[in-house]
């Protein structure tokens, strides 16, 4: 069998697309690092020697940037604090990620972490589906694409490779690789890789970035007929701090920060800010209840603000992954194909709250009272617990000044841990040369705790420890005070099965799934509101007897009016959908190619989204969301050369029963909502051109067009005749208020959050010892609102409303250089090299990354705070000197 270019995710799948391209005769040709894959579904590959130019340490998900239908806007420079991803339009929730075919998303809330991504020198290719994945696959979210990261395999001969990399706000990167060439008669092979940077952020005065990560890779042939066994394994630690989310306004009176009082700058030179840093909590001291009764009483240990901004938080994380690949041929006909792995993840994000040393009064009868001053009554049950949003201890001196009436700065981040086992097998027979069949199985099954412990902060408010699950701190009844306390398990059982034939010039893949979705969920709180806001008495049982006798639970199934907590409870829902996925390919020539295909997804509601809905009923519409759909047609041209890579397609999805956040004025809450039906439709192309070893060009370029199907009713406002009860048939005599407060009018808008279109190019020159490289890309505007309308503050409906951000976020350009000088002379290290890299080469400013939304926040009467979003990433410079020997 030839050799041939593994442009899928799992083991089956990349024996899958080889044999398609032994059967046409066709080789996947690499013009600069960009492939073309001849399949039936739009896909492009990215390979190592257009990884290698990034910038040290990069993530890929911004080296593919230049794919097009991706628009990446990453945090900083360097990739190490994540950053903002659609394609298509789609967000990342709905674009799976995996490395080796494992699942990388969140199993929760489907999330992409890019600061989580495998150093990129141990990375072969990244290959991307747009629109699609492949039948086997272990997503419950990709309804907009996949990107597969492949790690590269280790070499027969021993070497090794080390990379060290300065550059601006004090970047500091070492990465070091060895592979052991062959060792054993049998042909076992391996490598061992680690890597550790730092650096500062590149915004303020305070955070910093920090990882290191290891990794390594054993691989066995098994005879001289392409079977194998591989094991890998990677560890990654992440000591980060958030930076650069700001609110996205303009009001000149307001200064730049990252604070709900502060605006988002408008040029470079207000680009950078401090924060309250260094800084000291208050001082203790003793005080008695007669003191602090007395009115006008100024409290001298008061929380003040140190240690308490964003830009103070920690996102730490640790985690583990360990993935096997493995394949062996039963017959000259029969091959099975088995892919296991193993999760585990110990991360947490969030900031500080006021804990109150006094205890929280659980009965609302005739308004709470402050049980630090108020006298005992029968109206009064001061408890210890989470209530509220703020960690009440009820009787324990945290700041060990004699007294337990202060409110103290403590840390509060959600936590999480994931235990996750997954299993991708598969089953080929080939039926002839020209006719192949597969079946598939795939189970993944992951264990999320999801929590919220409560820890110290010292006095320069500098966490004790970044995971307060380490040693948390505990009301006075000894339970440990949790913000959120609940556990789920996600599974999913796949069944899949695919036929290939090839018909002379035609190639014909048709296939189906049929995944089971499970998400057993247990959620110890109470949920007080449909936005899922909770109370938490630790698993203290006889403390839940008391909050549910205080505040009981209460449904109108006719007004669907909800009193009191929904009580603590376990749910299981189940999903399933049959998912057809069907494509074509016709050579017309050797070098020219046409495709088409169409493939049905489904996106099951995330955790968060589930435990939601536990505020109503079970067995009510609201307890089970519907799951997403998209049915997505492609089809296009291909060209491919020993010079030129060109494709041009067409596409078109339907997105069925979209869920977003977004804003009810009723409930005064954030909730997850059915926006309905959108259509989106676009046009992908691009051309990699070689026409001399010296000299490569590309060109790449995507247009698209989303439209909503419908208007949100989002409240009822007004009276009689001119409540607002249909937003398509508005009272003519309801006031602006009411009709603005009731309805998100969509219908026909553009998503937010997207670019509208995007283009650009790149070309590298090769001179003697010397490379030049530059890749330009323009992210054309973004809505920010789904309601296509700028951004205000002051009264809604009102002629003094003012506009603080115009609809959409400016287009913008980019444009990164890299050059490189290889070390030739130095021998032994031939292959060695040192590079430059700028990013951002003319410093542009832009809005950064964000995922856009329904529509505007209100606070009653009065527009609401607007959405934090992320500064560009500015000029960064960085050198690498890369050894390898």
């Amino acid at each position: 069998m030839m050799p041939a270019t593994a442009y899928a995710q799992s083991t089956g799948s990349v024996e899958f697309d080889k044999e398609a391209i032994v059967v046409t005769g066709s080789r996947t040709k690499d013009v600069g690092g960009i492939q073309t894959p001849d399949a039936a579904k739009s896909k492009a590959v990215v390979t190592q020697e257009m990884i290698s130019r990034s910038g040290p340490g990069q993530t890929v998900l911004d080296t593919i940037n230049i794919v097009p239908g991706v628009s990446f806007q990453n945090n900083d420079a360097y990739g190490n604090s994540g950053g903002t991803l659609t394609m298509r339009g789609f967000d990342s929730t709905r674009i799976s990620y995996t490395l080796d075919g494992i699942q990388l998303n969140d199993s929760g809330n489907y999330n992409i972490y890019s600061n989580f991504s495998i150093d990129p020198e141990l990375i072969e290719q990244v290959n991307v589906n747009l629109g699609s994945t492949d039948v086997n696959s272990p997503t419950a979210s990709a309804v907009g694409g996949t990107i597969n990261q492949r790690t590269r395999v280790p070499s027969e001969n021993p070497s090794g490779l080390i990379n060290a990399s300065l550059g601006e706000f004090d970047y500091r990167r070492l990465f070091a690789m060895v592979d052991t060439g062959t060792f054993t008669k049998w042909g076992t092979r391996a490598f061992i890789a680690g890597s550790t940077s730092k650096y500062d952020n590149p915004f303020n005065n305070y955070g910093k970035l920090d990882r290191q990560q290891y990794n390594a890779k054993i691989y066995q042939p098994l005879g001289s007929g392409g079977d194998f066994v591989s094991i890998a394994g990677r560890y990654n630690q992440d000591r980060n701090n958030f930076f650069g989310s700001l609110p996205l306004r303009w009001d000149p009176s307001r200064t730049v920060g990252s604070g709900t009082g502060n605006r988002f700058p408008r040029n470079n030179d207000e680009r950078e800010y401090d924060i309250n840093y260094p800084c000291t909590t208050a001082a203790p001291r003793f005080e008695t209840v007669a003191q602090i009764r007395v009115a006008g009483y100024v409290d001298p240990d008061a929380p003040n603000t140190c240690g308490t901004e964003f830009d103070r938080r920690y996102n730490p994380s640790n985690s583990i992954n360990i993935r096997g690949n493995s394949k062996f041929s039963i017959t000259d006909q029969l091959t099975l194909t088995v892919d296991p792995s193993f999760q585990y993840t110990k991360a947490n994000g969030g900031g500080t709250s006021s804990a109150r040393e006094f205890g929280y009064d659980i009965n609302p009868t005739g308004g709470r009272a402050n049980c630090s001053t108020a006298a005992p009554n029968a109206n009064i049950n001061c408890v210890g617990g989470y209530f509220g949003g703020s960690p009440y201890l009820n009787g324990v001196d945290l700041n060990g000044d004699g007294d337990t009436l202060d409110q103290v700065t403590v840390l509060t981040p959600s936590q999480t841990r994931t235990r996750r086992y997954a299993v991708v097998a598969g089953l080929a027979y080939e039926i002839s040369n020209d006719h192949v069949v597969r079946v598939t199985y795939t189970h993944d099954y992951s264990n999320h705790r999801q929590t919220g412990q409560v820890g110290f902060v010292k006095a320069n408010g500098e966490p004790v420890d970044v995971f307060p699950v380490n040693d948390p701190i505990a009301a006075a009844s000894g339970v440990n005070l949790q913000k959120r306390d609940r556990q789920s398990y996600a599974i999913l059982d796949k069944f899949a099965a695919q036929y290939r034939g090839q018909f002379g010039p035609l190639r014909v893949v048709i296939g189906a799934s049929m995944p089971f979705f499970k998400r057993d969920l247990e959620n110890f709180c109470f949920t007080s509101s449909a936005s899922g806001f909770v109370e938490c008495s630790g698993q203290d049982e006889a403390l839940d007897a008391v909050i549910a006798a205080n505040n009981p639970y209460s449904f109108n199934p006719t007004t669907g009016v909800i009193t009191g907590f929904a009580p603590p409870g376990h749910r299981v829902l189940k999903y399933h959908k049959f998912l057809p996925d069907v494509g074509v390919v016709y050579n017309v020539t050797n070098a020219v190619s046409a495709f088409a295909s169409y493939t049905k997804n489904i996106s099951v509601p995330s955790t968060d989204n589930l435990y939601n809905a536990f505020y109503f009923p079970a067995g009510t519409a609201q307890a089970k969301p519907t799951p997403e759909t998209t049915d997505s047609w492609d089809a296009g041209l291909r060209y491919s050369s020993s010079k030129i890579q060109a494709s041009l397609a067409g596409w078109y999805t339907k997105f069925n029963d979209r869920l977003a956040s977004a804003y009810d004025p009723e409930l005064d809450k954030t909730v997850y909502r059915n926006l309905g039906r959108v259509d989106k439709w676009g046009i992908d192309g691009e051309i990699a051109y070689e026409p001399i070893r010296e000299l490569t060009l590309y060109a790449f370029g995507s247009w698209m067009r989303s439209k909503i199907k419908e208007n949100i009713q989002i409240g009822r406002f007004g009276t009689g005749a001119n409540q607002v009860t249909d937003c398509d048939n508005v009272p003519a005599g309801a006031a602006p208020a009411d009709i603005i407060r009731s309805c998100a009018f969509t219908k026909g808008n553009y998503e937010s959050g997207s670019p509208k279109y995007s283009f650009g190019g790149s070309a590298v020159g090769r001179f003697s010892i010397f490379e030049l490289g530059a890749t330009v890309k323009r992210t054309g505007p973004r809505y920010v609102f789904d309601t296509n309308v700028p951004t205000y503050s002051g009264a809604i409906g009102s002629a003094a409303a003012v506009e603080i951000f115009p609809a959409k976020a400016p287009a913008y350009t980019l444009v990164n250089l890299d050059a490189r000088m290889k070390l030739t002379m130095l021998k032994g290290l031939e292959k060695s090299y040192f590079q430059l890299n700028v990013y951002n080469l003319f410093d542009e400013f832009y809005v950064g990354g964000f995922n856009g939304g329904l529509n505007q926040a209100f606070s009653g009467t009065n527009y609401g705070n607007p959405n934090f979003v992320q500064i560009g990433a500015p000029r960064t410079i960085s050198g690498t000197l890369s050894l390898a020997f």
